[in-house]
Protein backbone atom coordinates (compact mmCIF):
# COMPACT_ATOMS: atom_id res chain seq x y z
CA UNK A 1 0.00 0.00 0.00
CA UNK A 2 2.29 2.81 -0.96
CA UNK A 3 0.71 5.64 -0.26
CA UNK A 4 0.90 5.05 3.27
CA UNK A 5 3.05 7.29 5.19
CA UNK A 6 6.03 6.81 6.90
CA UNK A 7 9.40 7.96 7.68
CA UNK A 8 11.17 8.97 4.92
CA UNK A 9 14.17 10.06 3.38
CA UNK A 10 12.58 12.93 1.31
CA UNK A 11 12.18 14.69 4.53
CA UNK A 12 15.72 15.40 3.87
CA UNK A 13 15.94 15.42 0.27
CA UNK A 14 13.23 18.14 0.22
CA UNK A 15 15.49 19.87 2.58
CA UNK A 16 18.30 19.86 0.86
CA UNK A 17 15.94 20.95 -2.62
CA UNK A 18 14.70 24.01 -0.86
CA UNK A 19 18.33 24.83 -0.21
CA UNK A 20 20.06 24.47 -3.27
CA UNK A 21 17.35 26.37 -4.76
CA UNK A 22 18.22 29.64 -2.72
CA UNK A 23 21.98 29.91 -3.99
CA UNK A 24 21.97 32.63 -6.55
CA UNK A 25 24.19 32.65 -9.43
CA UNK A 26 26.62 34.97 -8.39
CA UNK A 27 27.94 32.43 -5.69
CA UNK A 28 28.93 29.71 -8.23
CA UNK A 29 32.42 31.41 -8.76
CA UNK A 30 35.03 29.71 -9.67
CA UNK A 31 38.35 29.39 -7.40
CA UNK A 32 41.58 29.10 -8.62
CA UNK A 33 43.35 27.12 -6.06
CA UNK A 34 41.33 24.39 -3.98
CA UNK A 35 43.37 23.55 -1.06
CA UNK A 36 43.09 20.54 1.00
CA UNK A 37 41.35 22.27 4.56
CA UNK A 38 41.14 18.88 6.64
CA UNK A 39 42.03 15.28 6.48
CA UNK A 40 39.67 12.71 7.58
CA UNK A 41 40.64 9.55 7.75
CA UNK A 42 42.22 8.78 4.47
CA UNK A 43 40.23 11.06 2.49
CA UNK A 44 40.12 15.07 2.19
CA UNK A 45 37.44 18.54 2.73
CA UNK A 46 38.64 20.36 0.25
CA UNK A 47 38.16 24.36 0.57
CA UNK A 48 35.47 24.58 -2.26
CA UNK A 49 33.31 21.98 -0.84
CA UNK A 50 33.67 24.14 3.01
CA UNK A 51 32.63 27.41 0.83
CA UNK A 52 30.17 25.87 -1.16
CA UNK A 53 28.31 24.60 2.06
CA UNK A 54 28.96 28.14 3.83
CA UNK A 55 27.33 29.45 0.76
CA UNK A 56 24.04 27.46 0.79
CA UNK A 57 24.00 27.47 5.07
CA UNK A 58 24.18 31.61 4.73
CA UNK A 59 21.26 32.00 2.32
CA UNK A 60 19.31 29.35 4.33
CA UNK A 61 19.66 31.30 7.38
CA UNK A 62 18.80 34.30 5.79
CA UNK A 63 15.75 32.81 4.61
CA UNK A 64 14.68 32.12 8.46
CA UNK A 65 15.39 35.65 9.65
CA UNK A 66 18.49 34.29 11.79
CA UNK A 67 21.42 36.58 12.54
CA UNK A 68 24.62 35.16 11.06
CA UNK A 69 26.85 34.07 13.24
CA UNK A 70 30.83 35.26 13.42
CA UNK A 71 32.50 33.90 10.09
CA UNK A 72 34.78 31.76 12.19
CA UNK A 73 32.13 29.97 14.17
CA UNK A 74 30.01 29.68 10.93
CA UNK A 75 33.12 27.95 9.63
CA UNK A 76 34.07 25.37 12.17
CA UNK A 77 30.39 24.85 12.36
CA UNK A 78 29.87 23.83 8.90
CA UNK A 79 33.34 22.00 8.90
CA UNK A 80 31.99 19.44 11.51
CA UNK A 81 29.17 18.71 9.07
CA UNK A 82 31.23 17.99 6.41
CA UNK A 83 33.69 15.99 8.71
CA UNK A 84 31.07 13.58 10.24
CA UNK A 85 29.41 13.31 6.92
CA UNK A 86 32.74 12.24 5.56
CA UNK A 87 33.22 9.78 8.06
CA UNK A 88 29.46 8.40 7.52
CA UNK A 89 30.35 7.99 3.68
CA UNK A 90 33.63 6.25 3.81
CA UNK A 91 32.15 3.74 6.43
CA UNK A 92 28.63 2.96 4.42
CA UNK A 93 31.54 2.38 1.12
CA UNK A 94 33.83 0.21 3.15
CA UNK A 95 31.13 -1.83 4.20
CA UNK A 96 29.32 -2.09 0.65
CA UNK A 97 26.66 0.49 1.02
CA UNK A 98 25.70 1.59 -2.55
CA UNK A 99 22.86 4.28 -4.03
CA UNK A 100 22.05 2.49 -7.62
CA UNK A 101 20.56 4.82 -10.43
CA UNK A 102 17.50 3.74 -10.25
CA UNK A 103 16.74 4.39 -6.81
CA UNK A 104 18.11 8.04 -7.35
CA UNK A 105 16.64 8.50 -10.29
CA UNK A 106 13.03 7.93 -8.20
CA UNK A 107 14.49 10.10 -5.00
CA UNK A 108 14.97 12.79 -7.80
CA UNK A 109 11.19 12.58 -9.46
CA UNK A 110 10.05 12.63 -6.11
CA UNK A 111 11.73 15.52 -5.23
CA UNK A 112 10.59 17.16 -8.79
CA UNK A 113 6.81 16.04 -7.42
CA UNK A 114 6.49 17.58 -4.29
CA UNK A 115 8.21 20.95 -5.36
CA UNK A 116 5.27 20.68 -7.92
CA UNK A 117 7.66 20.38 -11.21
CA UNK A 118 8.21 18.03 -13.91
CA UNK A 119 11.94 16.46 -14.22
CA UNK A 120 12.74 18.73 -16.80
CA UNK A 121 11.43 22.34 -15.16
CA UNK A 122 13.19 21.01 -11.76
CA UNK A 123 16.90 20.91 -13.96
CA UNK A 124 15.87 24.28 -15.50
CA UNK A 125 15.39 25.39 -12.25
CA UNK A 126 18.65 24.07 -11.18
CA UNK A 127 20.53 25.24 -13.76
CA UNK A 128 18.71 28.75 -13.87
CA UNK A 129 20.21 29.29 -10.38
CA UNK A 130 23.40 28.34 -11.38
CA UNK A 131 23.81 24.62 -9.45
CA UNK A 132 25.01 21.80 -11.53
CA UNK A 133 23.13 18.73 -12.30
CA UNK A 134 25.71 16.70 -11.67
CA UNK A 135 26.05 18.38 -7.89
CA UNK A 136 22.73 18.48 -7.29
CA UNK A 137 22.30 14.48 -8.06
CA UNK A 138 25.69 13.57 -5.26
CA UNK A 139 23.70 15.86 -3.19
CA UNK A 140 20.98 13.78 -3.04
CA UNK A 141 22.95 10.07 -3.51
CA UNK A 142 24.35 11.31 -0.54
CA UNK A 143 21.16 11.77 1.64
CA UNK A 144 19.85 8.51 0.63
CA UNK A 145 23.59 6.37 1.23
CA UNK A 146 23.30 8.76 5.06
CA UNK A 147 19.14 7.43 5.38
CA UNK A 148 20.52 3.56 4.79
CA UNK A 149 23.38 3.94 6.76
CA UNK A 150 21.16 5.01 9.41
CA UNK A 151 18.77 2.40 9.40
CA UNK A 152 21.01 -0.59 8.86
CA UNK A 153 23.52 0.74 11.78
CA UNK A 154 21.07 1.97 14.62
CA UNK A 155 17.45 2.04 13.39
CA UNK A 156 17.03 -1.69 13.17
CA UNK A 157 18.77 -2.58 16.01
CA UNK A 158 16.20 -0.59 18.01
CA UNK A 159 13.91 -2.80 20.52
CA UNK A 160 10.36 -1.67 21.98
CA UNK A 161 9.94 -4.41 25.44
CA UNK A 162 6.00 -4.95 26.13
CA UNK A 163 7.34 -3.32 29.99
CA UNK A 164 8.02 -0.19 28.36
CA UNK A 165 4.71 0.38 26.27
CA UNK A 166 3.06 -0.27 29.38
CA UNK A 167 5.39 2.41 31.36
CA UNK A 168 5.20 5.01 28.03
CA UNK A 169 1.29 4.72 28.03
CA UNK A 170 0.72 4.89 31.60
CA UNK A 171 3.28 7.91 32.42
CA UNK A 172 2.22 9.72 29.41
CA UNK A 173 -1.75 10.10 28.85
CA UNK A 174 -2.01 13.02 26.44
CA UNK A 175 0.61 11.59 24.16
CA UNK A 176 -2.07 11.52 21.42
CA UNK A 177 -4.29 13.92 21.85
CA UNK A 178 -2.78 15.44 18.92
CA UNK A 179 -1.34 18.56 20.37
CA UNK A 180 1.80 19.20 18.71
CA UNK A 181 4.96 21.34 20.07
CA UNK A 182 7.20 23.24 17.81
CA UNK A 183 11.07 23.36 19.63
CA UNK A 184 14.25 24.44 19.32
CA UNK A 185 17.13 23.34 20.97
CA UNK A 186 20.94 24.14 21.94
CA UNK A 187 23.38 20.74 22.56
CA UNK A 188 26.25 21.22 24.09
CA UNK A 189 28.10 17.38 22.52
CA UNK A 190 30.23 15.80 25.23
CA UNK A 191 32.83 13.10 24.39
CA UNK A 192 32.56 9.36 24.77
CA UNK A 193 34.98 9.57 28.10
CA UNK A 194 34.71 12.75 28.89
CA UNK A 195 37.84 14.40 31.56
CA UNK A 196 37.23 16.95 33.54
CA UNK A 197 38.98 19.37 31.40
CA UNK A 198 36.14 18.18 28.70
CA UNK A 199 33.64 18.69 31.53
CA UNK A 200 34.70 21.94 32.74
CA UNK A 201 34.68 23.22 28.90
CA UNK A 202 31.06 22.24 27.91
CA UNK A 203 30.00 23.72 31.21
CA UNK A 204 31.34 26.95 30.42
CA UNK A 205 29.78 26.91 26.66
CA UNK A 206 26.62 26.36 28.36
CA UNK A 207 26.43 28.79 30.67
CA UNK A 208 27.75 31.09 27.93
CA UNK A 209 24.32 30.05 25.81
CA UNK A 210 22.17 30.57 29.25
CA UNK A 211 24.37 34.48 29.55
CA UNK A 212 23.51 34.97 26.19
CA UNK A 213 20.10 34.09 26.40
CA UNK A 214 19.26 35.59 29.22
CA UNK A 215 20.12 39.26 27.82
CA UNK A 216 17.83 38.67 25.27
CA UNK A 217 19.41 37.42 21.98
CA UNK A 218 17.65 35.35 19.93
CA UNK A 219 17.83 31.62 20.86
CA UNK A 220 18.47 30.81 17.34
CA UNK A 221 21.52 33.16 17.22
CA UNK A 222 22.59 31.75 19.85
CA UNK A 223 21.94 27.97 18.46
CA UNK A 224 24.10 28.64 15.50
CA UNK A 225 26.86 29.98 17.50
CA UNK A 226 27.13 27.79 19.76
CA UNK A 227 24.93 24.31 19.32
CA UNK A 228 26.67 20.83 18.33
CA UNK A 229 23.04 19.46 17.26
CA UNK A 230 22.90 18.86 13.01
CA UNK A 231 20.63 21.28 13.33
CA UNK A 232 22.42 24.19 14.65
CA UNK A 233 22.79 26.79 11.71
CA UNK A 234 18.45 26.09 11.13
CA UNK A 235 18.41 27.87 14.72
CA UNK A 236 18.25 24.77 16.35
CA UNK A 237 14.97 24.23 15.46
CA UNK A 238 13.40 20.41 15.25
CA UNK A 239 10.10 21.11 13.57
CA UNK A 240 6.34 20.70 15.15
CA UNK A 241 5.91 17.44 16.80
CA UNK A 242 3.79 15.85 19.05
CA UNK A 243 4.58 14.72 22.24
CA UNK A 244 5.20 10.79 21.26
CA UNK A 245 7.61 12.08 18.73
CA UNK A 246 9.66 14.48 21.11
CA UNK A 247 13.06 12.87 22.77
CA UNK A 248 12.23 11.76 26.64
CA UNK A 249 14.38 14.77 27.59
CA UNK A 250 12.52 17.46 25.41
CA UNK A 251 9.00 15.89 26.44
CA UNK A 252 9.51 16.07 30.29
CA UNK A 253 10.53 19.95 29.59
CA UNK A 254 7.63 20.77 27.73
CA UNK A 255 5.54 19.91 30.41
CA UNK A 256 6.70 22.94 32.52
CA UNK A 257 7.19 25.53 29.63
CA UNK A 258 4.65 27.99 28.27
CA UNK A 259 5.22 28.87 24.38
CA UNK A 260 7.89 31.43 24.66
CA UNK A 261 9.96 30.23 27.54
CA UNK A 262 13.28 28.53 28.19
CA UNK A 263 14.06 25.59 30.13
CA UNK A 264 17.37 25.45 32.53
CA UNK A 265 20.20 23.18 31.27
CA UNK A 266 19.39 19.22 31.41
CA UNK A 267 21.85 16.55 30.79
CA UNK A 268 22.24 13.50 29.45
CA UNK A 269 24.21 11.26 27.51
CA UNK A 270 25.36 13.03 24.87
CA UNK A 271 25.53 16.68 26.68
CA UNK A 272 24.05 19.67 27.91
CA UNK A 273 20.54 20.44 26.78
CA UNK A 274 18.60 24.23 26.24
CA UNK A 275 14.89 23.72 25.24
CA UNK A 276 12.99 26.44 23.65
CA UNK A 277 9.16 25.67 23.51
CA UNK A 278 8.20 27.98 20.53
CA UNK A 279 4.70 27.44 20.17
CA UNK A 280 2.19 24.43 20.95
CA UNK A 281 -1.05 24.10 19.22
CA UNK A 282 -3.74 21.09 18.47
CA UNK A 283 -5.09 18.78 20.93
CA UNK A 284 -8.16 18.31 20.14
CA UNK A 285 -8.26 14.89 20.50
CA UNK A 286 -7.37 14.82 24.27
CA UNK A 287 -9.70 12.13 26.01
CA UNK A 288 -11.01 11.34 22.39
CA UNK A 289 -12.60 7.25 22.59
CA UNK A 290 -13.72 6.83 19.43
CA UNK A 291 -12.50 8.06 15.72
CA UNK A 292 -13.62 8.41 12.49
CA UNK A 293 -12.01 5.68 10.37
CA UNK A 294 -12.53 5.74 6.05
CA UNK A 295 -13.31 2.72 3.97
CA UNK A 296 -11.63 3.98 0.34
CA UNK A 297 -10.01 2.33 -2.68
CA UNK A 298 -7.99 4.21 -5.22
CA UNK A 299 -6.71 3.67 -8.24
CA UNK A 300 -2.86 4.49 -8.40
CA UNK A 301 -0.71 5.53 -11.87
CA UNK A 302 2.84 6.55 -11.64
CA UNK A 303 4.77 8.77 -13.93
CA UNK A 304 7.79 8.36 -15.91
CA UNK A 305 9.48 8.73 -19.74
CA UNK A 306 6.46 6.82 -21.24
CA UNK A 307 4.09 8.12 -18.87
CA UNK A 308 3.89 12.16 -18.36
CA UNK A 309 2.09 13.84 -15.63
CA UNK A 310 -0.58 15.10 -18.05
CA UNK A 311 -1.06 11.66 -19.68
CA UNK A 312 -1.68 10.61 -16.06
CA UNK A 313 -4.20 12.61 -15.24
CA UNK A 314 -5.81 12.54 -18.66
CA UNK A 315 -5.91 9.11 -18.08
CA UNK A 316 -7.63 8.85 -14.55
CA UNK A 317 -10.15 11.75 -15.80
CA UNK A 318 -11.54 9.13 -17.86
CA UNK A 319 -11.35 6.36 -16.01
CA UNK A 320 -13.58 8.72 -13.38
CA UNK A 321 -16.00 9.42 -16.23
CA UNK A 322 -16.54 5.59 -16.50
CA UNK A 323 -17.08 4.94 -13.50
CA UNK A 324 -19.78 7.99 -13.08
CA UNK A 325 -21.09 6.73 -15.79
CA UNK A 326 -21.97 3.08 -14.36
CA UNK A 327 -18.43 0.95 -14.51
CA UNK A 328 -17.26 -1.19 -11.57
CA UNK A 329 -14.78 1.17 -9.95
CA UNK A 330 -13.05 -2.24 -8.53
CA UNK A 331 -12.95 -3.59 -11.94
CA UNK A 332 -11.23 -0.95 -13.29
CA UNK A 333 -8.39 -0.44 -10.41
CA UNK A 334 -7.85 -4.50 -11.33
CA UNK A 335 -7.02 -3.34 -15.04
CA UNK A 336 -5.27 -0.08 -14.63
CA UNK A 337 -3.71 0.48 -11.04
CA UNK A 338 -0.42 -0.10 -10.38
CA UNK A 339 -0.73 -0.10 -6.74
CA UNK A 340 -0.33 -3.65 -4.84
CA UNK A 341 -3.98 -2.90 -4.01
CA UNK A 342 -5.16 -3.15 -7.64
CA UNK A 343 -5.45 -7.22 -7.11
CA UNK A 344 -7.87 -5.87 -4.29
CA UNK A 345 -9.95 -3.96 -6.65
CA UNK A 346 -8.31 -0.86 -4.95
CA UNK A 347 -9.33 -1.31 -1.53
CA UNK A 348 -7.27 0.07 0.74
CA UNK A 349 -9.62 -1.41 3.64
CA UNK A 350 -10.50 0.68 6.89
CA UNK A 351 -8.01 4.00 7.48
CA UNK A 352 -7.65 5.80 10.62
CA UNK A 353 -6.84 9.78 10.39
CA UNK A 354 -3.21 10.38 9.39
CA UNK A 355 -2.79 6.73 7.81
CA UNK A 356 -2.00 8.56 4.10
CA UNK A 357 0.29 11.04 2.81
CA UNK A 358 -1.60 14.60 3.60
CA UNK A 359 -2.66 14.75 -0.02
CA UNK A 360 -4.76 11.96 -0.32
CA UNK A 361 -6.04 11.98 3.12
CA UNK A 362 -7.79 15.62 2.22
CA UNK A 363 -9.09 14.40 -0.54
CA UNK A 364 -10.29 11.45 0.80
CA UNK A 365 -11.95 13.41 3.58
CA UNK A 366 -13.28 15.73 0.75
CA UNK A 367 -15.94 12.99 0.07
CA UNK A 368 -19.16 11.72 0.73
CA UNK A 369 -19.62 8.04 0.79
CA UNK A 370 -19.77 6.84 -3.27
CA UNK A 371 -18.50 10.09 -4.29
CA UNK A 372 -15.31 9.42 -6.92
CA UNK A 373 -12.67 11.94 -6.74
CA UNK A 374 -10.98 13.96 -9.48
CA UNK A 375 -7.35 13.41 -9.99
CA UNK A 376 -5.19 13.52 -7.03
CA UNK A 377 -1.44 14.45 -7.06
CA UNK A 378 0.85 12.69 -4.37
CA UNK A 379 4.70 12.04 -3.93
CA UNK A 380 3.40 8.57 -5.17
CA UNK A 381 2.08 9.65 -8.23
CA UNK A 382 -1.96 10.59 -9.06
CA UNK A 383 -4.78 8.97 -7.72
CA UNK A 384 -8.07 8.56 -8.42
CA UNK A 385 -10.22 8.01 -4.90
CA UNK A 386 -13.19 6.52 -4.19
CA UNK A 387 -15.01 6.74 -0.19
CA UNK A 388 -16.82 3.55 0.58
CA UNK A 389 -17.67 3.90 3.70
CA UNK A 390 -17.28 5.53 7.27
CA UNK A 391 -17.77 4.66 10.72
CA UNK A 392 -16.58 6.04 14.19
CA UNK A 393 -14.76 3.36 15.37
CA UNK A 394 -14.01 2.96 19.49
CA UNK A 395 -9.80 3.31 19.85
CA UNK A 396 -8.31 -0.02 20.30
CA UNK A 397 -5.66 -0.98 23.63
CA UNK A 398 -4.42 -2.89 20.27
CA UNK A 399 -4.06 0.22 18.07
CA UNK A 400 -3.20 2.36 21.04
CA UNK A 401 -0.06 0.00 22.11
CA UNK A 402 0.90 -0.46 18.38
CA UNK A 403 1.32 3.85 18.02
CA UNK A 404 2.93 3.26 21.29
CA UNK A 405 5.28 1.24 20.20
CA UNK A 406 6.44 2.96 16.69
CA UNK A 407 6.32 6.33 19.09
CA UNK A 408 9.02 4.71 21.63
CA UNK A 409 10.81 2.92 18.55
CA UNK A 410 11.26 6.25 17.32
CA UNK A 411 12.42 7.93 19.78
CA UNK A 412 14.93 5.63 20.90
CA UNK A 413 16.42 5.44 17.51
CA UNK A 414 16.56 9.16 17.33
CA UNK A 415 18.71 9.22 20.67
CA UNK A 416 20.76 6.23 19.51
CA UNK A 417 21.71 8.12 16.39
CA UNK A 418 22.54 10.89 18.42
CA UNK A 419 24.51 8.71 20.45
CA UNK A 420 26.07 6.56 17.55
CA UNK A 421 27.36 10.10 16.22
CA UNK A 422 29.09 11.11 19.05
CA UNK A 423 30.92 7.67 19.20
CA UNK A 424 31.61 8.03 15.56
CA UNK A 425 33.18 11.26 15.87
CA UNK A 426 35.28 10.50 18.51
CA UNK A 427 36.66 7.88 16.90
CA UNK A 428 37.36 9.65 13.28
CA UNK A 429 41.07 10.82 13.03
CA UNK A 430 40.71 14.31 11.90
CA UNK A 431 43.69 16.65 10.47
CA UNK A 432 42.61 20.19 10.00
CA UNK A 433 44.51 22.32 7.65
CA UNK A 434 42.80 25.74 8.16
CA UNK A 435 45.72 27.88 8.78
CA UNK A 436 45.49 31.09 6.48
CA UNK A 437 48.16 31.30 4.34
Amino acid sequence: MPMISAPSLMAAAAVAMVVLFSEPLQAQQSVAVDRVIAVVNNQVVTEVELRNRMRQIVAQLERQGIQLPPEDVLERQILERLILERAQIQLANETGLRVDEATLERAIARIAENNDLSEAELRAALDQDGIPWTRFRDEIRTEILLSRLREREVDSRVTVTDAEVDMFLANNPDAFSGREFLLAHILIRAPESPTQQDVDRINARAQEAVRRLQAGEDFGQVAAALSDAPDALEGGSIGWRTQDRLPGLFAEAVRTLQAGQVSPVMRSAAGLHIVKLVAARGGELAGAEQVEQTRARHILLRTSEVLSDGEAQSRLLALRERVVHGEDFAELARVHSVDLSGAKGGDLGWLYPGDTVPQFERAMDALAPGEVSEPVRSPFGWHLIQVMERRAEDVSDERRRNVARGALRQRKADEAYEEWLREMRDSTYVEFRLERE
